[in-house]
């Protein structure tokens, strides 16, 4: 399973990207998880965030959602936020 993030937005407008492949990680089950959870009736298209916010593009292998802020779930928030981190 890929996983790739794009944040954008931000007072500094600055545009941050990520992916991760956990097919092969022993916690891929624990991602996998978070991914559906993170998708589960999220915004197929962009929605209006607050200004100076970060907008997201969460993609799991090929399904794309679209999330800003402060709407993002709890586990939007948790998956962008490790993918990020641990991503490339």
């Amino acid at each position: 399973m890929r996983i790739q993030v794009r944040r954008t937005g931000g007072f500094a407008g600055i545009e941050r990207f990520a992916e991760i492949d956990v097919s092969e990680r022993g916690d891929a089950g624990v991602w996998q998880e978070l991914a559906a959870r993170a998708l589960t009736n999220a915004p197929g298209e962009p929605s209006r965030g607050v200004p100076d916010g970060f907008s997201y593009e969460i993609s799991v292998d090929g399904t794309t959602v679209h999330a800003s802020e402060p709407r993002l779930t709890d586990a939007q928030r948790e998956l962008v936020s490790r993918v990020l981190r641990e991503g490339a």
